[in-house]
């Protein structure tokens, strides 16, 4: 497992004082993706979410980043639970691979543990998961802490914010909202009981910073339905094609009541879109009769006119239902001038230029294609500036953290909560790594307290990137390989010519000079070796590079165009 961009030295931390609280933030800060929050005082500690991150462009190769838990796994014994503020990649994501090195008891409400339970016995089926459910109006205790789930609207069903119980105060987290007066599951925010915490006091405040240069109000998601009902009334003949996240279980049902409204069939592609929508289903999440719904084996048996396929790929992933479409790689639909699709998304950043090939792509398959956000195919979930103000009054905290964001929503939210009313110093603007020290009368932030960068994915396996992992992928897609392969005699003789290939460096066989001067340099750099009282593998290894190097250097490669080197010698050990 490897560390990315980490901000903090590893160090080892001193426990808090008598009467110290701290906030540890691992994820989430400066950032879009990989929440996870640490709350500790005195021998306990509770954590809020566990998510992952999408990578960046120059991570090559890799899945997602997860972050680094280094802190809490030095100090596991003191964990009392992590909890889990709803189901969405970012706040879930990272479970697999990082709750069974702490090995704690997950919390979370109904649809939450239900997609956590799936993503274990997908990703982590030999771990015994403990979990316990909770609701929203419910309250539970981890050792000092005494929590209380609060109902928030987002864009996934069964959001819950909290309000934490803490021997100096309570601490108020809002988890991802937005203060939608019409959800599609008539679950809606409830501003009483934030309202009632802050009557009360409140310490501190963590809100959802990711809407903060948005003015106004979010608009509601049942905005969508008036959109569905366009294009179904618009396209009528034709076949219609809906890309969404997986997880917005809200955008889901609209789409599959608009279809019933109708008379469509819904064909659901995609591993996690079957996946989460089937799991709300039986959860009662997701109200929808089994005749509206046919398996993607059946779509050929169902006209055009008549079908609706919901699938996967707003984020351009490569291999989601969307993308293999656009590309003509999927196995049951042929995309083509029948068919309208439709993105009901917007793209995550750093996934612009995915969605924009995708969409270049079905155009060039002859569809139609909706995707701009002027003609209302994605609503978002989380709060915008009118909101925050509201949270901000309701609450009345006395500190104030901005969290869920990268580092200019965090900055805008801080200096919103000034324009609230909130002392300047009391706003406190923290990055992951950085520790929040609070005590009933002062707060104070040690920067760079600790690792908190992140752990690369790939696949299922972890690795590094800040020592090699990354910088020899980035070394191999600039300047290739050079792989140069010598046997030796038992007397580091060596037999035979060496072999020289090259993969993205050069053409050996259209540089016969060059090919020539590379073995003699291996030669020379045996011999070298051969004369040492000790021989050496890894010297003769590094004698071998240098030579190399020289020789390209004479044919005027120079600089970053060196390619990686890669030398291979086999000693063949003579038998008595």
């Amino acid at each position: 497992m490897a560390r990315i961009k980490s901000r903090g030295r590893r160090q080892n931390v001193k426990g808090p004082k008598d009467g110290e609280l701290r906030l540890i933030p691992l994820g989430g800060l400066g950032q879009i993706g990989k929440n996870m929050m640490a709350i500790e005082y005195g021998n306990d500690i509770m954590v809020i979410d566990c998510g992952l991150m999408f990578p960046e462009e120059d991570m090559l190769g890799i899945d997602f980043v997860v972050p680094d838990v280094t802190y809490l796994l030095e100090r596991k014994d003191k964990i009392r639970g992590l909890v889990l503020t709803h189901g969405h990649e970012d706040h879930i994501g990272g479970l697999p691979l990082i709750l069974p090195g702490l090995d704690v008891p997950v919390y979370g409400t109904r649809l939450t543990l239900g997609m956590v339970k799936a993503k274990f016995k997908d990703s982590a089926p030999d771990y015994s998961l403990e979990t316990v459910e909770v609701a929203a109006g419910e309250s539970f205790s981890l050792g000092c802490f005494r929590l209380h789930c609060i109902s928030v609207c987002h864009s996934i069903p069964d959001g819950i914010g909290l309000a934490v119980e803490t021997p100096i105060g309570t601490i108020v987290h809002t988890g991802d909202f937005k203060l939608d007066p019409t959800p599609v599951d008539g679950r809606i925010t409830d501003y009483s009981a934030f309202a009632e915490f802050g009557s009360r006091g409140v310490l501190l405040m963590l809100s959802d910073s990711t809407n903060v240069e948005r003015n106004g109000f979010t608009p509601s998601e049942r905005l969508l339905g008036g959109t569905l009902e366009n294009i179904f009334r618009t396209y009528k003949s034709k076949r219609i094609i809906i890309s969404a996240f997986a997880s917005n279980l809200h955008r889901a049902q609209l789409i599959l009541d608009a279809a019933d409204k109708f008379n469509r069939k819904v064909v659901l592609m995609g591993r996690s879109m079957i996946q989460n929508v089937e799991l709300a289903r039986e959860l009662g999440y997701i109200k929808a009769d089994d005749d509206l719904l046919v398996p993607q084996e059946e779509i050929s048996r169902i006209p055009d006119s008549k079908t609706v396929v919901l699938t996967t790929g707003s984020q351009g992933e490569p291999f989601s239902g969307l993308v293999l479409m656009s590309k003509g790689e999927h196995r049951h639909i042929t995309l083509g001038q029948k068919d309208v699709v439709a993105v009901f998304a917007s793209p995550i950043p750093g996934n612009e230029k995915l969605v924009s090939r995708t969409i270049n792509r079905l155009y060039a398959c002859g569809c139609d294609v909706i995707y701009d956000r002027d003609k209302n195919v994605h609503v978002s979930g989380h709060a915008s500036q009118e909101e925050l103000k509201m949270m901000f009054s309701m609450v009345r905290p006395k500190y104030f953290v901005p969290v869920h964001g990268e580092y200019r929503h965090l900055v805008r939210h801080a200096q919103l909560a000034v324009e609230m009313g909130i002392p300047q110093r009391n706003v406190h603007l923290i990055q992951n790594g950085d520790m929040l020290k609070l005590t009933g009368k002062s707060a104070q932030v040690k920067r760079n307290a600790f690792p908190a960068g992140g752990r690369l994915v790939d696949g299922m396996a972890l690795g590094e990137m800040q020592s090699s992992l990354l910088k020899e992928r980035r070394d191999l897609s600039e300047d290739g390989v050079l792989v140069l392969s010598a046997v030796l005699d038992s007397e580091w003789e060596v037999l035979g010519e060496p072999r020289i290939e090259s993969v993205g460096f050069i053409h050996m066989k259209d540089a016969a000079g060059l090919k020539s001067e590379l073995c003699k340099a291996v030669k020379d750099a045996v011999a070298k070796g051969r004369s040492y009282s000790r021989r050496d593998p890894e010297q003769l290894d590094s004698l071998i590079v240098n030579r190399v190097k020289d020789k390209l250097r004479q044919y005027g490669i120079k600089g970053r165009s060196y390619p990686v080197i890669v030398p291979m010698v086999s000693v063949i050990e003579e038998k008595n």
